[in-house]
Order: structure tokens, then sequence, then C-alpha cells
């Protein structure tokens, strides 16, 4: 059954924190619903109105898999009409979704590498992939260097770092960017993602495809480092978070 362009009223099942200032929402999902992992839909509130500040609609990208029995979709609370009212709004309202689709999904051929790069939120499709990479036990190599400010505001970070149990052919590189902000706990790594760091764990990389998703700034910078470092700009893929 395809989703493109059909609405949805659902109800928000749930709400809970996933790192500091991040919130995920659980909501149910209809019958015979499907997307690929990495796509995004649309949230429209109905009790905010649709001429408030930023409007009453956003876009999420899935945090959850296909194969889970809700949807899921996460978001930095900012203070903002649209989150004030998400943020607040009970346990089983209803809410429209729409299926938009979205092509920042993984690759077909398993024999090339996937390496992720996101930072913060960007995070969602990145969950939505891997989770589903699991579930169905894809041949697919992956590597993804995740970048935060802080552990703390790193979303799903715990869950991420256990998914390599249930996934031999994935590997995380969580960095934090304040490396003062640690504390001799952190022992991943520090600073941006840059060429050494990729270099330290790509070296066996099979053809890699990039995916690079985040802030607008963080992705362009990204995109120019790997180009810089001799990417192929067709091998790379992108998708900004803007206004997160």
């Amino acid at each position: 059954m395809s989703t493109q362009n059909i609405d949805y009223h659902v109800k928000l099942k749930n709400r809970f924190p996933v790192a500091d200032r991040t919130m995920a929402f659980e909501l149910e999902k209809p019958p015979g619903f499907t997307f690929k992992p990495g796509q995004w839909v649309d949230i429209t509130l109905p009790g905010l109105a649709s001429d408030a500040p930023g409007g009453n609609v956003r876009g999420f990208s899935f945090a959850s898999a296909p194969e889970d029995d809700l949807l899921m979709v996460a978001t930095r609370m900012r203070d903002s009409a649209f989150k004030r009212a998400f943020g607040e709004l009970p346990l089983e309202s209803e809410v429209r979704i729409t299926m938009t689709g979205g092509s920042f999904t993984l690759h077909n051929n398993a024999d090339r590498t996937a390496i992720f790069l996101a930072g913060g939120i960007g995070v969602t499709p990145m969950r939505s992939i891997l989770r589903h990479a699991a579930q169905k036990k894809l041949p697919h190599r992956i590597i993804f260097f995740f970048s935060n400010s802080t552990p703390e505001s790193a979303p799903f970070l715990e869950e991420l770092t256990a998914l390599q149990k249930e996934n031999p052919n994935y590997t995380l590189v969580p960095t934090i960017t304040r490396v003062d902000s640690g504390g001799a706990s952190w022992t991943g790594e520090t600073g941006r993602i840059n060429k050494a760091m990729l270099e330290k764990y790509t070296k066996d990389a099979k053809s890699p495809i990039y995916y690079v998703v985040g802030p607008p700034a963080m992705v362009s910078g990204t995109q120019k480092m790997l180009e810089d470092a001799g990417c192929d700009s067709d091998d790379i893929r992108t998708e900004g978070f803007g206004g997160y």
C-alpha cells in the first residue's frame, strides 16, 4: 500500500526525553502504513492555528524503523509555537500526519560501505536505518560518525552504542566537540569530524557512500571536507535540518 500524499489522523501515544532539551514522540501506526527507513513525514497540530508563528505543520524524519509498532519522531525543544504545543499536547490527542517520502535511504548494493555522518538531532533518519538494518540483518557495512557538543546532548547515544551488539556490521564512532564536558568517563573521540578521524576508522571501507545529515552549516562544512579529501560528490548524500 502506498502512503504517498495520504493523510492519517493518529494519536500521540507517548513522549519522553532522549537527550538534553530533546524529546521523542511516539504516534500510533495506521494499519498498512509503510515507509522506507530514512524517509520523513509532515505532522500537523490541529489545535494550533495555521497562522501561528512558523505555522502548524513541521516535517520530521522518522526515528523509528518500519518494523516498529509505533511511529517515532524526535526534535530539539526550541521556544517556538509548534514545539511548545507539541510538547504540551495531552497523550491520546490526535494529530494529522502526511507521508511525504524522501530519498535519504540506504543504498541497495551491500558490497559498498555506508558511512553515516550526523550532528545532533540529525541522528533521527540514521536511527531509523540502523534499527531496520539490525532487525532485518542487512549485510551492509555501516560506520556511523556521530557528533555532539556534549554526551548529554547526544540523542539515543546509549541505544545506538548497544545496537552494535545486535549488528556486527555496524560501528559507532561518537565524538564530542566540547572536550571539557565529557569528564573522565568519556572514552570516545573528541573534536569535529575531520579527515584524520575518518581515515582512522574507514581504512578498509569498500567503495564508500557517505550520508551527511544535521544543521545546514554542519552539512555544508562536512560535504566540503569530504570533497577536499577526494570523495566523489556523486557518492555524497546530504539532508539539512533547518530551524531545529
